[in-house]
């Protein structure tokens, strides 16, 4: 195995995500592994670490399978390395600013709902701290 392959134990460890999510996100289509050793076994780049990592931001934020997707095809893209027509160019530019949006929003709303958690904990706390004990 070349060091720069890692087998899929060492990516969910850096990852932090377990086995069965990867292979999930291998069946959905999301990331597939760079090569496989001689006993079949997946093996992954940093790239590929790189990958999983913008899915596992995505989830928490309510991302779809196929809005992640949308987002990696989009990336993929500028990555090749090929000269894009400007209009093709242009557009996934476009796609990935909508992303950013969509990541902005998503992060408010979630800082809102932490914010009414924070004051509802606030709010527990005092009734415990102001009711008499028996």
């Amino acid at each position: 195995m070349s060091s720069e392959h890692m087998q899929i134990g060492e990516v969910a460890a850096r990852t932090e995500l377990s086995l069965r999510t990867i292979r999930h996100y291998e069946d959905a289509g999301l990331v597939v592994p760079s090569a496989r050793s001689q006993g079949g076994f997946r093996l992954y780049t940093e790239s590929d670490v790189a990958r999983l990592m913008v899915i596992r931001r995505m989830k928490p934020l309510g991302f779809s399978l196929d809005e992640m997707r949308a987002l990696l095809e989009a990336t993929d893209r500028l990555d090749a390395g090929e000269e894009l027509p400007p209009e093709e160019r242009a557009a996934l530019l476009e796609r990935i600013r909508g992303f950013e949006y969509a990541t902005r929003q998503r992060v408010e709303d979630l800082r809102t709902q932490m914010s009414r958690a924070e004051e509802f904990a606030a709010t527990l706390a005092r009734r415990l701290t102001s009711t008499p004990t028996v």
